[in-house]
């Protein structure tokens, strides 16, 4: 599978556990904290409004890295987080082979 494969693989699975008891940790913290601590006037800027979905907090997401974690040239983690650098918390995505493994919420 292809880097950019795996990256939309990753999306897809934020997107899958947001809601549920499994992506407690994960994308559901992610965007719970966010929406509290972050102003109306950043999600109206960056998002178009000043409440989103949490769908379209997750949709909105950027790359800001995608890494190697074995060193054995298989990028196999892919970080995400909100746009324009407002926070220092990402949402890290982990692989075994084409599985996504883990998915957590980092600083």
């Amino acid at each position: 599978m292809s880097k950019g494969d795996n990256e939309t693989t990753a999306r897809t699975k934020l997107l899958e556990l947001l809601g549920t008891e499994e992506g407690e940790f994960g994308p559901n913290l992610f965007v719970s904290h966010h929406k509290e601590e972050l102003g109306s006037d950043y999600w109206k800027g960056a998002f178009g409004e000043v409440d989103p979905k949490p769908e379209t907090i997750v949709e909105g997401l950027v790359l800001v890295s995608s890494w190697d974690s074995e060193d054995d040239g298989n990028i196999d983690t892919y970080d995400f987080s909100l746009p324009e650098g407002v926070t220092d918390y990402l949402l890290s995505v982990r692989f075994v082979g084409d599985e996504v493994s883990e998915v957590s919420m980092e600083s």
